[in-house]
């Protein structure tokens, strides 16, 4: 018996060893909850999975998240998403013991990879003064978030800025002009907090080409950052396998903790809200149905493939727009009050507004 007990601790030992990034929980397990303001405003409501009315916030904390994203516009038609916005959701979200990822668009409205556009009130300035606004509203926003108490821990300057920002200006087809711009942004949240991390983000979290030719470049210009953020969308940016290749390489390659700061999958086909979904598919990715169990598994997919990322350098993951759920009159368009929500089959909420089965599965990822 003792030769038996002495052997399965002999192999209980080697599988730590060989696999030390499975043990304990991720550093991150986050979410996005930039509608959340504005989703209340219009008489949201969120249950946890008994059915018990409550905040969101502490709903997602009950049930182990962590972290939460918001996402700061300049001037959006609509007023949210604002330095105003999104202060007193701040201080909710610390509230509850949770950190704080601030995501600057340097937009009036969405920026991605297909559109980085100027906000209204930069679009006549040279690139010098551009700089200067970019460190000006940075710091600005991230100030005051200080000032009550409730310092950001992490900030992107940029959202999937593949092809750079502020265009024409920050196109990447001028990195020595992409460089500025970022490391303006960069000095601004140092300015801050020396202790805050800045994330730089990209989208298409299976491509390493992409992601080997925007690094190489950003180490060539001299661009400052401190963690890799990734959008990963299974059902648009590749294979699973593709997405573990390419965030295995871009941690070990650039010696940079990373981040999927935007991933998520539906937990039905259905329409809540009278508005097309965008992923209307009974199986978006082959063998996770769109449904609550689906959402649940590919959640946890994701965060096992980071957990695994090599040298303890995976952090965690955020899903998208968790609170997006199908209130009327909080539409995609900031501009367009009558838009509506193609999001919400991907929220970790229900059609019932009660908590997914998805929301502990991340929260304990």
């Amino acid at each position: 018996m003792k030769r038996i007990l002495t052997t399965l601790l002999l192999v209980l030992a080697s599988l730590t060893v060989a696999h030390p990034a499975q043990a304990g929980v991720l550093r991150i397990r986050g979410a996005d909850v930039s509608s959340l303001a504005k989703s209340e405003a219009y008489g949201g409501v969120y249950r946890d999975a008994r059915g018990r009315e409550g905040d969101a916030l502490r709903i997602l904390s009950d049930a182990g998240l962590n972290y939460i994203r918001l996402k700061v516009w300049v001037n959006p038609a609509d007023g949210y998403n604002t330095k105003a916005r999104i202060l007193p959701v701040a201080k909710r979200a610390k509230a509850q013991g949770m950190k704080l990822l601030v995501d600057f668009h340097f937009s009036d409205t969405w920026a991605d990879p297909g559109k980085q556009f100027k906000p209204a009130a930069w679009e006549s300035l040279t690139l010098d003064r551009l700089a200067q606004a970019v460190y000006g509203h940075t710091y600005d926003v991230l100030a005051a978030l200080r000032r009550q108490g409730t310092t950001a821990d992490m900030v992107q300057v940029g959202n999937e800025i593949n092809g750079g920002l502020l265009w024409p200006d920050g196109s990447n087809a001028d990195w020595p002009s992409t460089a500025r711009l970022l490391n303006a942004g960069y000095d601004a949240v140092k300015r801050v907090s020396r202790a805050t991390k800045v994330v730089l983000h990209l989208a298409n979290g299976g491509d390493n080409g992409l992601y080997r030719w925007w690094f190489d470049n950003a180490a060539a210009h001299g661009i400052r950052y401190d963690v890799i953020g990734l959008s990963y969308y299974p059902y648009w940016h590749g294979t699973l396998e593709a997405f573990q290749a390419n965030i295995n390489d871009v941690a070990t390659r650039y010696g940079r903790p990373v981040v999927v700061v935007e991933t998520a999958y539906p937990f039905t086909t259905e329409d809540d809200d009278g508005w097309p979904n965008i992923i209307v598919s009974s199986e978006p990715y082959p063998g996770y149905p769109a449904t609550p169990q689906g959402q649940a598994a590919m959640l946890a997919k994701v965060a096992d493939i980071v957990r695994q990322v090599p040298d303890g350098l995976g952090l965690g993951l955020f899903t998208w727009e968790a609170t997006w759920t199908g209130v009327k009159g909080n539409g995609w368009d900031p501009a367009d009050p009558s838009s509506g929500n193609g999001w919400e089959n991907q929220a970790l909420f229900d059609y019932a507004d009660r908590a997914l089965p998805a929301m502990r599965v991340l929260g304990h990822a």
